[in-house]
């Protein structure tokens, strides 16, 4: 107990004394919230990126593909091969009709807001049951397309993203204008960064037949997926791969976030290292400062634990208040921060928000609580060490 008491003491007596080495102690926390800052900054692109393209996906919503294809850009499946799939087992029906959408991908390059340069948006040509197999997605202005015309609805997010995608704004794609009739909210999923019109009409626009190069299905249950693909093995006339919306999701976005975090935690690391020197600096600078009040207390009968551990001690909540600091302002300037980037497979922009998450803070934090800890233990030893003898003799 006695020591507990010592601990308390000499620590409160630190930090009542920090005001003179305010200057040491400001750049001790600067350091570790820099730290924190570029790592929630960098990462909540990863998670915003995650995010968006997993919100959508479901385990009772199958998309099906050609064998071997990537993403829907390189997939083709031909129209009786969609209705064999309509009719798979395993696949929901409302009555007599699948809840399913066979659809058509292309790229189409429209200008960015913020520079007006070009950038590849996704163009979708949807059956009408787009809606049915998709969670969330409704119309938010305007109205639907309709069938057989050059009308277009747009996601949200690329509206806010791209320009010239207003509710009533006629745009140009190759030798065809198309008139944007509405907006449709998919719950910040990637969905959102696409324009959809009806399949029949994409498809004629783009002399692409009677094809279409993904088909959408509602399962009956998570469960069915296995009985969809079966059946679909037994069927000499198809060959497809068959996915859940949540595990053909989280093929597109891995690449992307691999290589964001393959760069945010090098580059965290290596500003974490100069962090804590920093905090070695400035606590080694604490001790030298306070080298004559440290040899008082111990002749005072301070032990040197006590001087060791509030050492530590003042050093990890320098560290914690500066993680604190560059989390909050991290959260404040990149949160909900809307980007667009393109993807690889899909050779397509997705848009998305920067997402700090507390998951993501709470990580920043024990960053910092490492760094508070490395950057005051040595310094801490030496003050433990530091002979009375010695520093009384310069009082």
């Amino acid at each position: 107990m006695n020591t507990i008491k010592q601990i308390i003491a000499v620590t409160w007596l630190n930090l009542r004394n920090l005001p003179q080495r305010l200057a040491s102690s400001v750049v001790a926390i600067v350091g570790v919230g820099a730290v924190v800052l570029v790592f929630a900054a960098v990462l909540s692109m990863a998670t915003g990126l995650e995010q968006t393209m997993l919100s959508a996906g479901t385990e009772d919503t199958a998309i099906i593909l050609r064998k071997g294809s990537t993403s829907e850009l390189n997939s083709g499946l031909s129209n009786d091969q969609t209705l064999i799939i309509a009719n798979a087992p395993g696949v929901l029906k409302d009555g007599d009709t699948t809840i399913m959408s066979a659809e058509l991908y292309v790229v189409v390059d429209v200008k960015k807001r913020s520079n007006q340069s070009d950038a590849n948006v996704p163009f979708r040509g949807v059956q009408a049951g787009a809606f049915d197999v998709r969670q969330n997605v409704k119309i938010s202005q305007g109205r639907m397309f309709e069938e057989g015309k050059n009308e277009i609805v747009v996601g949200e997010a690329a509206q806010r993203e791209f320009a010239g995608l207003g509710v009533g704004e006629v745009i140009r794609f190759g030798q065809s204008e198309w008139t944007i009739v509405g907006t449709f909210d998919a719950g910040g999923s990637v969905s959102e960064s696409e324009l959809w019109t009806d399949v029949r009409v994409l498809q004629a626009t783009y002399r692409r037949g009677n094809s279409f190069q993904s088909v959408r299905v509602k399962l009956e249950n998570p469960e069915a997926i296995e009985t969809l693909r079966q059946s679909l093995m037994d069927e000499p006339r198809i060959d497809p791969d068959e996915l859940t919306e949540r595990e053909y999701d989280s093929s597109q976005s891995e690449g992307l976030v691999q290589f964001i975090k393959l760069v945010g935690y090098p580059l965290t690391i290596r500003m974490a290292v100069g962090a804590i020197f920093g905090a070695l600096n400035s606590m080694y600078s604490s001790v030298s400062v306070r080298g004559k009040e440290i040899a008082t207390l111990r002749a005072l009968g301070f032990g040197p634990t006590a001087v060791l551990v509030s050492t530590v001690v003042e050093s990890v909540l320098l560290a914690l208040v500066g993680g604190a600091l560059g989390g909050l302002l991290a959260f404040l300037v990149f949160n909900g921060f809307q980007v667009s980037t393109l993807n690889g497979p899909s050779f397509s922009q997705v848009v998305f928000d920067f997402a700090v998450t507390p998951e993501l803070l709470g990580q920043g934090m024990r960053a910092a609580l490492i760094i508070g800890i490395v950057g005051g233990l040595f310094p801490a030893i030496r003050a433990a060490r530091l002979p009375v003898a010695t520093a009384l003799r310069e009082l």
